[in-house]
C-alpha cells in the first residue's frame, strides 16, 4: 500500500510541444531589463569545490579568477524577447530587453555571476541534449560560471554505482559541449525505489556524491553542502531526506546545518536550490498538498515536513530558492519573503495545474533559466530548448 502511494505521488510523465504561456505582468518589481554579458568565460575558478563526502553538509569557498577573461569578442548588439500572455490571470504583453554593459569577464572578478538551473534531468532523450545545445549557446553569448541541477538527475531509480552507464548516457554525453562545473543536488528518483526515494540500496545517494571524484563536471560534494562566489552564497539541499525523515535519516542535522550557516552569511545574495518545491503550479503541487494527497494520513507523502523546513529555515532567511520535481519553468510570485522559481524542464514537460500567483509560467516546453546576479540586482531569464527567451525579469535588493 505503502509503495503504491508513494508511486502515484512521484509519477513523472511527461510530454512535449509548445506550451502555453503565461505571463502576469502586474507585479514585476522592474522594467524587466536584463544585462547581456559581452561573452563567456569558460573556466570560472580555480579552485572548483570538490569537497568530501562526509555526512552533515560541507561548505566550500571559491574564490574567482581575477584574471579570466571572455572566450568570444564583446558585442554591441541589442537584443529583444516577448513573452505573449495567452490564458489568465493577465492577458497583456510584456517585453523584456537585454542589452550591452561594460563587464567583460564572469567569475565574479566584477561583482557579476553568471549561471544556469535546470533540472528532472535525467532521461537521455533528445530534448535533454536540445536543451544542452541551448545552453551551451545562451552561455556563449551571456557568460555562465556554473550550471545547477535541481534533482532527479537519473530516472528512474537513480544509478547502482560511479561505473553505472547511465552517467555516460544521461550527463557526460548530453553536456559533454559544457565546460564549466555543474552542481547538482538529489531528488527523489535519485534515491530510488523508482520515485518512491527509499530503496533497499541505501547507498544510490552515496553514489552521486562519490562521481564528484570522478568526472570534470559533476559537482556533488555531498548531499548538502554550500560555496561562496563574490558576494553571493549558494546552498544545496537535500529536500528528499527531509521529505522521508526518518526513513533516509533525520533531516534535523540538515535543518541545523542550514540555520548556522546561513545566519553567519554575510554575502548580499543568499540563494538555495533544492529539488521539492515550496510553491509550485505544477502537477505536484505545493508542499504539505503535494498530489493533492494531504487528506492521506501520511503527511510526508504530501510534503508536510518540506513545508515546514521551508516555513522554518527558508522563507526570508533564503532571497530565492530554485527547484525542480514539477516539470515546467515558472517563476511564482514572491512569498514569506522569498523568490520561488521552478525550473524542471531539463528533459521533459508537464502540465500547469496550480493557481498560486505568478510572474510566468509555461507548460509542455522544455527549458532552462539563466541568471545573472550583478551587485544588488538578480535577473533571471527563461529560455526555452530551442534558446529562445522567453520571459526576463529583474528585481533589486
Amino acid at each position: 500500500m505503502l509503495a503504491a502511494v508513494f508511486a502515484t505521488g512521484c509519477s513523472d510523465d511527461g510530454g512535449t510541444g509548445a506550451g502555453t504561456q503565461n505571463v502576469d505582468t502586474t507585479a514585476q518589481t522592474s522594467d524587466g531589463t536584463a544585462t547581456q554579458s559581452p561573452g563567456p568565460t569558460t573556466e570560472p575558478s580555480p579552485t572548483d569545490p570538490t569537497g568530501g563526502t562526509q555526512s552533515g553538509g560541507q561548505t566550500n569557498t571559491t574564490e574567482p579568477d581575477p584574471t579570466a577573461g571572455p572566450t568570444t569578442n564583446p558585442t554591441s548588439t541589442t537584443t529583444t524577447a516577448t513573452a505573449t500572455a495567452t490564458t489568465t490571470p493577465d492577458t497583456t504583453t510584456t517585453s523584456a530587453t537585454a542589452t550591452t554593459s561594460d563587464d567583460t569577464t564572469t567569475g565574479g572578478a566584477t561583482g557579476v555571476v553568471r549561471f544556469v538551473v535546470l533540472g528532472d534531468v535525467g532521461e537521455g532523450n533528445e530534448d535533454q541534449y536540445q536543451v544542452a545545445d541551448a545552453i551551451i549557446a545562451v552561455c556563449e553569448q551571456r557568460g555562465c560560471d556554473w550550471a545547477m541541477l535541481t534533482g532527479d538527475n537519473f530516472y528512474d531509480s537513480g544509478v547502482e554505482g560511479v561505473d553505472d552507464p547511465q552517467w555516460q548516457e544521461k550527463f557526460e554525453l548530453p553536456y559533454m559541449g559544457i565546460t564549466f562545473p555543474i552542481y547538482a543536488v538529489l531528488g527523489n528518483h535519485d534515491y530510488g525505489g523508482n520515485g518512491i526515494g527509499v530503496d533497499f540500496d541505501t547507498s544510490k545517494s552515496d553514489y552521486q556524491v562519490e562521481y564528484t571524484q570522478v568526472s570534470e563536471l559533476w559537482r556533488m560534494p555531498d548531499k548538502y553542502y554550500s560555496w561562496t562566489q563574490a558576494h553571493a552564497e549558494f546552498w544545496g539541499l537535500d529536500t528528499n531526506q527531509i521529505m522521508t525523515d526518518p526513513f533516509n535519516g533525520s533531516s534535523d542535522p540538515q535543518q541545523a546545518w542550514l540555520d548556522q550557516t546561513v545566519a553567519a552569511s554575510t554575502a548580499t545574495w543568499k540563494i538555495a536550490f533544492g529539488h521539492h518545491p515550496y510553491l509550485s503550479n505544477g502537477d505536484h503541487g505545493n508542499a504539505g498538498a503535494y498530489e493533492d494527497l494531504e487528506g492521506i494520513p501520511l503527511p510526508f507523502v504530501a510534503g508536510e515536513s518540506v513545508k515546514e523546513f521551508m516555513e522554518e529555515s527558508v522563507c526570508g532567511k533564503i532571497d530565492v530558492y530554485i527547484c525542480g520535481h514539477d516539470h515546467t519553468m515558472q517563476w511564482l510570485q514572491a512569498a514569506c519573503g522569498t523568490e520561488f522559481i521552478v525550473a524542471g524542464a531539463g528533459s521533459k514537460a508537464n502540465t500547469i495545474e496550480g493557481d498560486n500567483p505568478f510572474h510566468f509560467q509555461i507548460a509542455e516546453m522544455e527549458g532552462f533559466t539563466w541568471v545573472e546576479l550583478n551587485d544588488n540586482s538578480f535577473t533571471g531569464v527563461i529560455f526555452d530548448k530551442n534558446g529562445n527567451e522567453l520571459y526576463t525579469r529583474t528585481f533589486m535588493k
